[in-house]
C-alpha cells in the first residue's frame, strides 16, 4: 500500500523508515510500537499497530508485524542455512503459539510467474502430516498436525484462493491458518533479503494492486499467520514517474525464489514440529 506518497510496500518495517525518513521530530510515530535486535547475525525489526490510530497512520491492519533481514538466503548445502532456518523458525513459533488441531498450510500466487512463485514453491518443503496422523501411525504421534494446499490463482481457477482456503479451513476445523506469499517492496536491495511475519492476515495481490478477498482472523475465523518475501518493487521507487505500476525484480530472481522457497519451508516444518532438526527435514523431504 502506498501510504507514504513516495512508494508502495507491502513491508511494515519499510512503511515506517519512510514515514520516518526526513522527520524532525523523533517522537514516536502514534499507534505504533518497534524494537530493534540482532540474532545469529540476522536483523529483526518489529512493528506493533497498536491501534487504528497506528493502522491509519502506518496503513496496515492492527497485529504485529515483524521483518527478518539477511545477507541473502542461502541454499540448503550452505553451512550457514541452518541458523537462518532456525532462527526464523523461533520467530514463526513465537507468533503462532501453542495450538491443538490442525494447521492448514497454503502457499498463495501463481506457480508460472517467477517472482509470484514463492507461496507454491515453498508449501513444496512443508511436511504435511494430517494423514499420516489420522492412519495412525506410531512413527508420527508426536508430530503436529499439518494440511498444505496450493490454491493458484483466480485466473487459472476462476475461484478466489481466500475461498478456497476458507472453505478447507472449515471441512478440515482447521485451529490456524498459514500463509505464505510474494511481497511488493519499495526497497531494491531488500528484495529477496528479508522476510515479513504478521498475524494481521494478508490481502493476496495487495502489493500490485491487485486486491483480492483478505485472509485473517475476522475472514477465517481462526488465527493466520502471514509470511512474505518481498520479490518485486514498483519502477516509480527510482525516479521514474512514468513508469509508476511497473514492476521490476531482481535478475536472479530464480534462484532467488529456489532459496527463499525452501528456506520458508523448512522454518515452518522447524517451528511446527520442535523436535526436528535441519538435517531431519531434509531426510524426510528430500
Amino acid at each position: 500500500m502506498d501510504i507514504t506518497g513516495k512508494a508502495r510496500t507491502d513491508l511494515a518495517s519499510e512503511a515506517h523508515r519512510l514515514l520516518k525518513n526526513g522527520r524532525v521530530d523523533l517522537s514516536p510515530l502514534p499507534g505504533l510500537e518497534t524494537e530493534e535486535e540482532t540474532k545469529n547475525g540476522v536483523s529483526l525489526f518489529r512493528v506493533r499497530v497498536l491501534d487504528e490510530r497506528g493502522a491509519q497512520t502506518i496503513g496496515k491492519p492492527r497485529g504485529n508485524y515483524c521483518t527478518l533481514e539477511a545477507e541473502r538466503f542461502y541454499p540448503r548445502g550452505d553451512g550457514r542455512f541452518p541458523a537462518l532456518a532456525e532462527t526464523l523458525a523461533a520467530e514463526i513459533r513465537a507468533m503462532l503459539g501453542a495450538a491443538d488441531g490442525t494447521t492448514l498450510v497454503a502457499g498463495l500466487g501463481n506457480r508460472d510467474v517467477t517472482p509470484d512463485a514463492v507461496g507454491p514453491e515453498a508449501v513444496r518443503f512443508v511436511f504435511p502430516t494430517r494423514h499420516l496422523r489420522a492412519a495412525g501411525n506410531p512413527l508420527f504421534a508426536d508430530f503436529a498436525d499439518v494440511a498444505v494446499c496450493a490454491p493458484g490463482v483466480l485466473a487459472s481457477s476462476g475461484i478466489e484462493s481466500a475461498r478456497q482456503i476458507a472453505a478447507l479451513s472449515r471441512e478440515l476445523r482447521a485451529s490456524r491458518v498459514v500463509v505464505f506469499d510474494a511481497l511488493a517492496g519499495a526497497e531494491p536491495e531488500k528484495l529477496c533479503h528479508c522476510v515479513q511475519l504478521t498475524d494481521a492476515g494478508i490481502a493476496p495481490g495487495s502489493g500490485v494492486g491487485n486486491d483480492r478477498a483478505a485472509l485473517s482472523r475476522e475472514s477465517l475465523g481462526v488465527p493466520v499467520l502471514a509470511i512474505g518475501v518481498p520479490t518485486v518493487v514498483d519502477a516509480g521507487c527510482f525516479g521514474a514517474e512514468a513508469l509508476r505500476g511497473w514492476f521490476v525484480t531482481p535478475k536472479d530472481i530464480d534462484e532467488s525464489i529456489r532459496c527463499a522457497s525452501r528456506m520458508l519451508g523448512y522454518a515452518l516444518d522447524l517451528a511446527l514440529h520442535p523436535g526436528l532438526q535441519v538435517e531431519d527435514v531434509s531426510a524426510l523431504l528430500e
